[in-house]
């Protein structure tokens, strides 16, 4: 069984799988100083064609619905033509890159360290690309796409795993991600959560806060003490479960049938519950924070056209491109400049322009036995995390 982080526009649905193997270990700075050889230091003239590998919904020309189209402004205005693959699980993206056919990916968290590691994608000259600068600085030279100084990608979007509860069931109102974990909740069966080996840092980050014995620093960097004890508490918290989900749609229809009334999600989730008038959910940061997910925009080391990529990491940026993948994809724009271009409320809702609800959020990251704490090379990393999860579910 492979679990499947499921990543959908509000009018295309693409399965995600969320399956890893380790990646080397890295780093995060303030600049891309280093390394700059390796990236342009001025643009060309645009090589004509673009071939880029993305989420559904993230490059969109009119096909699924006319009036959803970023792409046939950026190739009249570039003269470069789109040519997208979507892909449809971040393993599929990692082996498309290694083909050297694409000229760049939307990658998200769970690919972005093995891109690097692999030498797949090239460092990218923020300079080059103007509307980097306005970018959320909370989403710049992460530990996920960036390595020793060196920038490899340019944010695009970003999503928090909130939790979600019915507030006509859930009484009181749960503050704490502890109301998953409780091995005596009342809400037994009718609990759900993330259907991912990533999920187990979930669990410690709830013992991060919650039992400092252990030492946790950072969800995505566990020592084998750390790992089992996060393991411990994911297979108490399976007898609360009623459904792990991969597939949001399923996972807001059981919130509005009610199967469901607790558990992880995403806030395009509860609007979607909200939308369907089904019943009336609520969602909250709770008082640990949570883990959260990142997209990056990154470069192929064996890029055909780099010219045109670069133009178009600066199109899939600009404030009116982002205010329209945000709100069709459903997610904060990573260009806080966006939010005048949105519906009223849109970036408030994703919390998009929110520092300090940002800063309690711990970004999807590949576990690597390099600690990703710089506390040493004796980390569990995600093959070893997908092994315990799929053992775990049973798998």
């Amino acid at each position: 069984m492979k679990p499947y982080r499921t990543k959908r526009p509000l009018a295309v649905l693409a399965m995600v799988t969320v399956v890893a193997l380790a990646a080397a270990g890295c780093g995060s700075s303030d600049s891309n100083a280093k390394d700059t050889a390796k990236a342009p230091t001025k643009l060309s003239k645009g090589e004509g064609a673009l071939n880029i590998i993305a989420w559904a919904g993230y490059a969109e020309d009119g096909s699924s619905d006319p009036k959803v189209d970023w792409v046939s402004a950026f190739e009249k205005d570039s003269g470069c033509k789109v040519n997208v693959k979507i892909g449809n699980t971040s393993d599929e993206m990692v082996q498309l890159m290694k083909t050297g056919q694409y000229d760049g990916v939307s990658a998200s968290g769970d690919a972005t360290l093995r891109l690097i590691a692999g030498g797949d994608v090239a460092p990218v000259n923020t300079k080059l690309v103007k509307n980097y600068a306005d970018i959320s600085p909370f989403l710049k030279d992460t530990q996920y796409n960036s390595q020793d100084g060196v920038n490899y990608g340019i944010p695009h979007g970003w999503g928090a795993n909130l939790l979600m509860y019915n507030p006509a069931t859930v009484s009181p109102a749960p503050t704490s991600w502890s109301v998953v974990f409780d091995k005596n909740s009342p809400y037994k069966g009718k609990v759900t959560a993330y259907d991912s080996p990533i999920y187990i840092a979930d669990a410690a980050l709830y013992l991060m806060k919650h039992d400092t014995k252990l030492g946790i620093k950072d969800p995505y960097a566990l020592k084998q003490d750390q790992f089992d004890a996060a393991v411990k508490l994911l297979e108490t918290q399976k007898a609360n479960i009623g459904e792990y989900w991969s597939d949001y749609l399923k996972a807001a229809d059981a919130f509005q049938k009610g199967s469901l009334v607790l558990g992880t999600t995403w806030q395009v989730i509860a609007n979607t519950v909200e939308g369907a008038k089904a019943g009336t959910v609520k969602t909250i940061l709770p008082s640990e924070g949570s883990t959260a997910w990142s997209d990056t925009w990154m470069i192929s080391s064996k890029a055909k056209h780099p010219n045109c990529m670069y133009r178009w990491l600066d199109h899939i940026t600009s404030p009116s491109v982002q205010a329209q993948v945000a709100q069709y994809f459903g997610e904060a724009p990573a260009n806080p400049k966006a939010c005048t271009e949105t519906e009223k409320g849109f970036c408030d809702q994703f919390h998009a322009t929110d520092a300090d609800f940002a800063a309690q959020l711990h970004y999807w990251t590949t576990p690597t036995k390099k600690c990703l704490d710089g506390s040493g090379d004796d980390c569990i990393d995600y093959q070893q995390w997908t092994k315990a999860w799929n053992d775990l579910r049973g798998s």
